[in-house]
Parts: C-alpha cells; structure tokens; sequence
C-alpha cells in the first residue's frame, strides 16, 4: 500500500494574485464601498479560523494593489483553502473547488457585490456553520498559547478535580470509555482507577509514560483545553475548505482519524461503521476513488514492500500455515476465512493500491486504537456491507453465487461508488454535538502553523503492533 506523505507546507494560495498591470488597469474599481466591504470582511475572519492570519497590514496606505492583492488571497483561503493539499500531502486526489477568482473579484467590484460575493465563498453547509460557531465561542474564552484553560498541576488516582469530567467525555469521545460512562458524582469529580485504566491506555497508544497519571502530555493529546480545541477546530475548518461543496450524493465517506466510515444514498446517511485505518508511517493517504466492482472470496499478492519486510526470509512452512504460496516470485495468499483480506474486498480505481476489504482479526474493531493497516481500510462486518451494496445495486443475485463458489470471483457494481478517504479528528457526531478525536498522523500542526497558531509539539500515534495485512 502506498502511504501518504505529509510535505513542507506552503503558506498560502498565490496563483490567483494577477500582474501588476492588471491592478492598474482596475484601479478605479475600488470605491469606497468596495474598501469598507474588505475591511469588514477581513474583521469578521474568526468566524473561519482565520483570525491569526494577516490578510492587509494595518496601517498600511491601502493602495488598490494591496486591496486586490488582499482581496485575493482572502477569497482564495475561503473558497479553496488557505493552504494546498496537494503540497502537505503526496498522494491527494480529493477534488477541490475551482474558480476564477479573479474574475469573479472583478465582476464584484463593478457590480458593488464584494461583500456578498466573499460571504458565499466558504463552505455553507450545517457542519461548517456548527464548527464555525464553536470556535467562535472557544476563541472568546479567556486563554494564551502558553497556557490554553486545561489548569496546572497533575492528576492521580483518588484526586477530585472538576477537569475529570471533561477527561471523562474525551475518552468516551475516542472510545477508551464506554459511552454510558460517567464521571464520579462527587463535586468536583474523583479521579477513579476505571479512568486511570482508559488514560493509561491512551498514553500507551500515544508513547506516554503510561503511569496513569494525568499531566501536560496527555492532555495534550485529548485537546481538553479552549485552546486546544480552537487550534483543533481551526485547523478542521481549512480541511472543509479544500473540499468541493456539493460531494457526490451516493457515496461512502471514511473518516481515517476517526476509523469510522459513512455510506450516504442520495444524500442521506443510511450506515455508519468501524473500520481499521493505516497506522503511522503507512497511512491512509487523502483520496478520492470510486468502487467499481466487489471481490468474492479474494486471493491477496502480498505487496513487496511486506514481502521484502514483514514477511523477509520467512520459509515454506510459515507460507504453509498461512495458506500461502510463491508465485512467479510473489508471495500469493490463496482464498479463505485466514485470508488477510477476509472473504470481500472493494475493488477501488486507483494507482496507489489503496481499496477497502473484509479482515481475517475482527477483533481489531473492538479496540478504541484502529489505525494498523498499511494503508488500506478493513471495514467492519464487511459482508454485511457488501450485501447492502449488492442490494442497492440489484446485483445480490449474482454477489451470492459467487460468495458461494469459494473461489475468487469479481462482480461489477452496476454504478461506481465514490468513496472519499478524509482525515477529520473535528466533526459534528450523530447527536449534533461538536467531537473530538486526537491527531493520529500528527497531521494538524503544520496546518496550524499555517493558520498562525503558535507551534508545539504534538504527539502522534504510535503503532508497535506487527501487522502483514494491507
């Protein structure tokens, strides 16, 4: 599986600043109207995260070439994003908005519309509005980069303390805790050893001296404090802005820093499940590729990258007691229920051997870490999904007989599937509520850096587990 690469980021969208010239012959476009019209947009950038970035210096003469120059990078963060993806991330082939914003500022500023125009650049949908404001009502806290709201001091075992609860609802949120669990009905709350349990294995799966004890680090990673969460928010809403605004109606949307997929049908979310993700160093890459046929019963033709790895200088009995084989140099594991790739695979359209698949350890589904694929996305209950799709596809008949055959056989969708692989660790969960996951990949502080948050050192997930499937 190929991973994803997170690159040096670029610091912002410069393509759509015209020549100098071009400033020239528009001059006379910028009225006083039209000045009020940016400067207003421009104090009302918080509402987008953008509050830390410097669109037109203040003070500044205000000249109609920084007015246009500003102009345009401003509607370029809100209507495509205030960095490119494709220069954090090598593979991303999510499609993203385009627009000739330039011409569309020039129509603007004749039609006196700049005000309107800017507002309807950003995304407009529900979840953004929902993020916008929560990061409104975080950034109104009172806070500092060096000290973001989560206290001082630490918290062991036996400790009351009113940031439990709080810890308490971020486990639950990253599955360490069940969702019926509860903070200690003390006033302040009791550190509990059930809590320990879930913090200590949280530090475990981020490389914290698992003590079960709570400081600096580990909260951190639970983004308990106002400033954490902005930052967080923040850095979500640039992601939204990459994305195209109308997504494909019928498509399958898998949240890689959340392990969770969204099959939507004609726009509505009809079903919701687990799913193993690329663990660090072989992550899920941000793509965009439909589903094109199912895979009954799959053989697996180990990557090289695994073969040359993991499975280097394993002999003929370990191929033999993992139903294996040497075929013309390549290591092919034969159909059946020990198959890495389980009994369905989700044959996808891309160059990079990324697809979703059935596994042969559902019990990985249990754990709150899921992130330990090479790169590929193990669904949970996989043939229950399959024979959904199958069903809305009207081709349950043909699915069945070849899951029956016990050997490999594919079956074409009669319409692709779009699936978006999407890197979200800030969403609205299905109660309408604002979640949020820790940073997995560690992919949020380059972009926060981008944003004008001050850096810090984040700590991703760390995966020691070995693991040969895809």
């Amino acid at each position: 599986m190929l991973a994803a690469t997170l690159t040096a980021p670029v610091a912002a969208q410069t393509s759509a600043v015209p020549a100098s010239g071009v400033v020239a012959e528009l001059a006379s476009s910028w009225d006083e109207a039209s000045r009020l019209a940016l400067r207003s947009a421009l104090a009302d950038r918080a509402r987008h995260g953008l509050d830390r970035v410097v669109f037109l210096e203040e003070g500044s003469a205000e000249s109609d070439d920084a007015l246009r120059a500003a102009a345009l990078r401003y509607a370029g963060a809100l209507g495509r994003g205030l960095l490119d993806p494709t220069h954090l991330h090598d593979p991303y082939s999510l499609p993203r908005p385009i627009a000739d914003l330039a011409k569309q500022l020039d129509n603007a500023l004749t039609e006196g519309t700049l005000r309107e125009w800017l507002a309807a650049l950003a995304p407009r949908d529900e979840e953004y509005a929902r993020l916008s404001l929560r990061y409104l009502e975080l950034r109104a806290l009172p806070r500092d980069d060096g000290d973001p709201g989560i206290g001082s001091g630490l918290i062991e075992v036996g400790d009351a303390d009113p940031r439990v609860s709080a810890i308490v609802e971020q486990l639950v949120m990253g599955e360490y805790l069940p969702p019926d669990a509860a903070p200690d009905t003390e006033s302040p709350p009791i550190y509990t050893d059930r809590v320990a349990n879930a913090v200590k294995a949280l530090q475990r799966d981020y490389g914290i001296a698992a003590d079960r004890i709570v400081g600096p680090a580990t909260l951190r990673v639970l983004n308990l404090g106002a400033g954490d969460k902005a930052r967080a928010i923040a850095v979500a809403l640039e992601r939204r802005r990459w994305l195209e605004r109308e997504p494909p109606a019928t498509r399958i949307d898998v949240n890689t820093a959340a392990s969770l997929l969204h099959y939507y049908r004609e726009g509505v979310l009809v079903d919701t499940r687990r799913v193993v993700a690329g663990k660090p160093g072989t992550e899920t890459p941000p793509l965009q590729s439909p589903i094109y046929r199912l895979v009954a019963n799959p053989t697996w033709t180990v990557p090289k990258s695994i073969q040359h790895g993991e499975l280097a200088g394993v002999g003929a009995a370990y191929l033999q007691r993992h139903n294996m084989e040497l075929r013309g140099g390549w290591i092919v594991q034969r159909s059946g229920t020990d198959n890495a790739l389980g009994l369905v695979k989700f044959d996808m359209h891309n160059e990079h051997a990324i697809y979703l698949h059935d596994t042969s350890a559902p019990e990985l589904f249990e754990r709150s870490h899921r992130h330990r694929s090479h790169g590929c996305v193990r669904v949970e209950d996989a043939l229950g999904f399959a024979r959904m799709l199958a069903e809305d596809q009207g081709i349950t008949e043909a699915w069945e007989a070849a899951r029956g055959g016990g050997e490999q056989q594919f079956v074409q969708l009669s319409t692709e599937i779009p699936v978006r692989l999407i890197y979200r660790n800030v969403f609205i969960d299905k109660d309408g509520k604002v979640a949020f996951r820790t940073d997995p990949y560690g992919w949020n502080g380059p972009i926060a850096k981008a944003l004008g948050f001050a850096e810090r050192a984040d700590t991703k997930l760390r995966s020691d587990e070995t693991d040969i499937a895809p």
